[in-house]
């Protein structure tokens, strides 16, 4: 499209008011009574410091453009310069929903570089962690999507739970939020004594919460008008946006990591995985309620058949020593302070682990030159590509449709400024 400055001066003015009509018709032709509205970064709507330029026909979008860099750390560098342990603290920040599962992601990369391998007990451990932070992640996300389109009691509801859930992380790790739990090669402590009868009282009340939010959204006429047929993304679209996790199991898409590379002893636990044929809001929203149901399953199924033992690997060249030793021998003093201060002495080569996470596949590629700080560390983060397909999919919806559209897609902008 020409601009005025494309167009010479003419000697007179007809030829100029002439001119000026052409070029008014040209751009309106072309623009229309279209505007641009930018909804966030600080709106409460878009889950996040999440920026959206929308322009409209009205109420109409006819282009959506997501922009994201509002929380860039730089994690992916910051992990090139410390050891592989160092970072498990950043990793917390990821998923900021979800830190458990975010540790446990990175440290079974790291463990696959390694070639190490968990004894069972400590295998299970991790699952059980996986699991109450997917059922935390979920609560957030059913939770603040009710929220957006008018059920404020459901969000409460949700919170509530994920309430209880930070008990449990508090009893386990220390920590309510950030827990850096995992380490490599292992946890930072066993169970407390008394850990598995508090799951299983959580485990009771969820369900039945669980059941109480379902009755009140399944056949809820205002939740299904916002949600049904709303946001629909077809699976051709998801695998090719490379869509994972409950947004591309909602489309007809059966990938679960859990099932597909079984890792951490998954093989072993019964569950199904949730999939819908739908492919909008309330499909969504459907499979993250029974995901729920299903990590308590998996939970019940940890509790039952916890085996004893140790919960880290015994590599006495690679892992921190007894504190006890520590105080009482000058030789566990040195070797402390050898793994502390250099870091587990990590092969050369490359590897990638994806893990499971609540918001899709969580991958971590290391490409390692030997040595406890890695060359090459890449994450690939499931928010940060389920927001890809925001472009196309919020095209030809109503402006009122966004935060239905974005609270069913559950992303959080900590992983995506990586």
């Amino acid at each position: 499209m020409k601009t005025t400055t494309d167009y010479q001066a003419p000697d007179n003015a007809a030829k100029a008011a002439d001119l000026a009509d052409h070029y008014q018709a040209e751009t309106t032709d072309l623009i229309g009574d279209k505007m641009v509205l930018n909804m966030g970064p600080s709106h409460p709507a878009t889950h996040g410091v999440l920026r959206l330029i929308l322009e409209l026909d009205g109420e109409v979008i006819t282009k959506a453009d997501p922009d994201i860099g509002f929380l860039h750390r730089g994690d992916e560098k910051i992990a090139e310069n410390m050891h592989y342990n160092q970072f498990i603290p950043y990793t917390d920040r990821l998923d900021y929903l979800a830190p458990l599962a975010n540790n446990v992601a990175y440290a079974c990369a790291v463990e696959k570089l390694m070639g190490w391998e968990l004894p069972p007990r400590g295998q299970a451990v991790r699952v059980l962690a996986c699991e109450l932070a997917r059922i935390s992640s979920h609560m957030l996300g059913v939770g603040v999507c009710a929220m957006d389109v008018g059920a404020m009691t459901v969000f409460l509801y949700t919170f509530t739970e994920r309430e209880k859930i930070y008990n449990l992380c508090e009893q386990l790790t220390g920590a309510r939020f950030t827990t850096s739990y995992t380490r490599i090669g292992g946890q930072i402590r066993d169970l407390p004594e008394g850990f598995d009868k508090s799951v299983r009282v959580f485990l009771k009340e969820c369900s039945e919460q669980i059941d109480e939010i379902a009755a009140l959204l399944d056949k809820n006429k205002i939740f299904m008008k916002r949600m049904c047929d709303v946001g629909v993304i077809k699976l051709d679209d998801a695998i090719s946006y490379g869509m994972t996790g409950p947004n591309l199991r909602a489309s007809g898409g059966e990938r679960d990591l859990r099932k597909d590379s079984p890792y951490l002893g998954y093989e072993k636990y019964d569950f199904d995985v949730p999939t819908a044929e739908e492919g909008d809001c309330y499909a969504r929203y459907q499979v993250r309620m029974e995901e729920m149901r299903q990590s308590i399953r998996i939970i019940e199924q940890v509790l039952d058949t916890l085996p004893e033992g140790p919960v880290n690997i015994v590599d006495p060249k690679s892992t921190l020593p007894d504190k006890e030793r520590v105080l009482m021998s000058m030789e566990e003093l040195i070797h402390h302070f050898i793994v502390s201060t250099q870091g587990i002495d990590a092969p050369a080569g490359e590897v990638y682990f994806g893990h499971e996470n609540p918001k899709g596949e969580l991958g971590f590629y290391i490409h390692s030159k030997g040595g406890g700080v890695p060359h090459r560390l890449k994450i690939r983060s499931p928010s940060f590509v389920n927001l890809s397909i925001c472009s196309e999919l919020l095209v030809g919806t109503m402006v009122s449709d966004v935060p239905a559209i974005l609270g069913s897609l559950d992303f959080v902008m900590g992983e995506c400024d990586r």
